[in-house]
């Protein structure tokens, strides 16, 4: 299957109570045409917090057909699931990122590198190091001096 036919049948549900679970998106959904597959993406888990939540509070329904999901659509979005008034519309595919990647920084790859980053001549990286390097002399020169006048003060 195209991973465009696949959009096209895959809602977001979005603001779903807490007790909502894949079992109760399914009966309600499934009223529409066959449901395929049900998400709720899990809650990520701060041990600091008391009340943990159990999903994001949203998920994903994908039907068979698109007009089964069409329908839907029509018939649930912004009515009440649970006592919330809940969001559905057709799900956007996620961007996927650059082949092995992964979660890393894109200037972690030596090719954006190449293609983005200056020399460091050029960068003018190397022109402030210089000046730091040139005032942070200047700064010791002057310490040095106000030392030897503190010296000379205590001796007198």
């Amino acid at each position: 299957m195209e991973e465009g036919a696949k959009s096209k049948k895959t809602l977001f549900v979005g603001n779903i109570a807490d007790d909502v679970d894949e079992t109760v998106l399914l009966e309600t959904f499934g009223t529409f045409g066959d449901v395929i597959e049900v998400q709720i993406p899990p809650a990520t888990t701060d041990p600091n917090r008391q009340t943990e939540e159990r999903h994001k509070g949203y998920g994903f329904v994908t039907f068979s057909s698109p007009a089964d999901a069409q329908d839907a659509i029509d018939n649930m979005d912004l009515n009440e699931l649970r006592g919330k008034v809940i969001k559905v519309n057709l799900a956007r595919p996620t961007k996927i990122p650059v082949q092995g990647m992964g979660n890393r920084a894109v200037w972690e790859s030596e090719e954006w590198l190449k293609a983005h980053a200056k020399p460091l001549a050029r960068s003018g990286g190397a022109a402030l190091r210089g000046q730091r390097e040139g005032s942070a002399d200047a700064a010791d020169g002057t310490e040095q001096a106000d030392g030897e006048d503190e010296g000379n003060a205590m001796e007198e």
